[in-house]
């Protein structure tokens, strides 16, 4: 119930949404040495706090792939002397919300507690990191759950698509296989393997964190001390920048099912590329969020070769492509593929249109005030512009950055950036034609 009653007050705080993105963030060092991100507001008596450890699945030791994804998996299985059942008690006893997943850069811790029960909420997630029991019935029942996704990955044509893709374009580097594991990996993690895994990524000089709500700053160094001041100061060193190795073509993997799921992919431009804003701004008018980019409008409006079709900019720590999805007819995969290279083509050839640009910065510009809708998505904000190495005033200065994108900065980029010779597809399917 108390939950209800946040998120209704969420709701009338949303309402004021426009001067969001101007959130007053300050930086807040703790007498030991952690940084944060902080935006204090005392509307509503909760903190949303986000904690990121950089390096993520990327940090698994060789030949021990998806021993993190499964650590992680078990922060919240048993802590210090708490068994699962005995550590979901507390933490509901306590109306806190936690949640721990691992991607191929970072592992995301994300708390919510209320100002009342703000200290044991932490001392409680202190705990869960630093004395994860790690017992053997719970990683059995979490293998075992991992072992479900694994089987059913391996049976989706999208994720087929996708692993196929990673695998061709990334050779031996981690980003080339799924953070999970495999069957054969993950069954042969040990309880010793979680408890180095832990060690090599859940260490200080690896943090990134923010905490938005009914927090003084001077409260959240001490916070921030008291939850992550003893953890482990260095872990394993992150792995170099992974190996492009796609060049352009088709790789169909033959799958029995009606359509093709077509996954397709070239080299991008990295995060602080003096382009990538000018890149963004593209990327929304080829294939970006709406109904009008190009290829909706080319390949569904005018063709219906697919329900769906977008593209996106990939900025990983070690490597960065432009990439997109659809899915069609079997019958009609070789036509959408024809039909994405042309456009992919065109646009680079002749630029964009001042309608075209004009939209896609009204949209851009429009939107980004909306993504500011309480405190768990504005700590999420921030945790986020922090690991893209933007500077603290990011939020106030985006949208100028947009609008300072000119047709001139597209046909530059379009030029430098979308080559459809480069583009490789990979088709799960039957597609005809290819």
């Amino acid at each position: 119930m108390i939950w209800q009653v946040i998120r209704a007050a969420l709701a009338v705080i949303v309402l004021a949404l426009p001067a969001r993105a101007e959130v007053p963030i300050v930086s807040v060092t703790s007498p030991g040495g952690i940084t944060a991100w902080l935006v204090e507001s005392h509307d509503i008596p909760f903190t949303a706090l986000e904690i990121r450890f950089r390096g993520g699945a990327s940090l698994d030791t060789p030949g021990k792939r998806g021993a993190i994804n499964l650590m992680t998996a078990l922060i919240e299985e048993g802590a210090g002397d708490m068994d699962a059942q005995g550590f979901a008690a507390a933490r509901d006893a306590l109306a806190a919300s936690y949640s721990f997943r691992t991607y191929d850069d970072v592992l995301a811790i994300s708390a919510k507690f209320l100002s009342e029960n703000r200290d044991d909420a932490v001392d409680l997630l202190h705990l869960a990191l630093t004395q994860t029991r790690f017992d053997t019935d719970a990683i059995e029942r979490v293998r075992g759950q991992v072992f479900a996704n694994i089987r059913a990955d391996a049976q989706d044509p999208q994720t087929i698509a996708t692993r196929t893709l990673d695998r061709l374009a990334f050779g031996d580097h981690p980003y080339a296989t799924a953070l999970d594991g495999t069957m054969d990996s993950v069954a042969a993690l040990t309880r010793d393997d979680l408890i180095a895994a832990r060690a090599r990524v859940m260490v200080r000089d690896r943090l990134v964190v923010s905490a938005v709500g009914d927090i003084t700053p001077e409260d959240l160094g001490a916070l921030l001390d008291r939850l992550l001041g003893d953890l482990p100061q260095t872990g394993a060193e992150e792995p170099g920048d992974a190996p492009f190795l796609l060049e352009g073509g088709v790789t169909v993997v033959p799958y029995d099912t009606p359509q093709s799921e077509i996954i397709f992919g070239q080299k991008g431009l990295k995060q602080d590329d003096p382009d990538f804003f000018a890149a963004y701004v593209l990327n929304e008018i080829l294939g970006g969020g709406r109904f009008t980019s190009r290829l909706m409008t080319e390949v569904r409006e005018k063709r219906g070769l697919t329900y769906g079709i977008g593209t996106y900019l990939v900025a990983l720590d070690h490597a960065e492509l432009v990439m997109g999805g659809a899915a069609t007819q079997n019958a009609r995969a070789a036509e959408t593929i024809a039909v994405i290279r042309e456009q992919w083509g065109r646009i680079a050839a002749e630029g964009v249109s001042a309608d075209e640009l004009d939209a896609a910065k009204t949209y851009l510009t429009g939107s980004y005030p909306l993504r500011f809708d309480g405190n768990g998505p504005i700590a999420n904000i921030l945790v986020g512009m922090q690991l893209q190495g933007y500077p603290i005033d990011y939020a106030k200065t985006r949208n100028a950055r947009i609008e300072e994108v000119t047709g001139d900065d597209i046909a530059r980029v379009a030029k430098r950036l979308l080559a459809p010779d480069a583009l490789h597809f990979v088709v799960v399917g039957q597609p005809e034609g290819l």
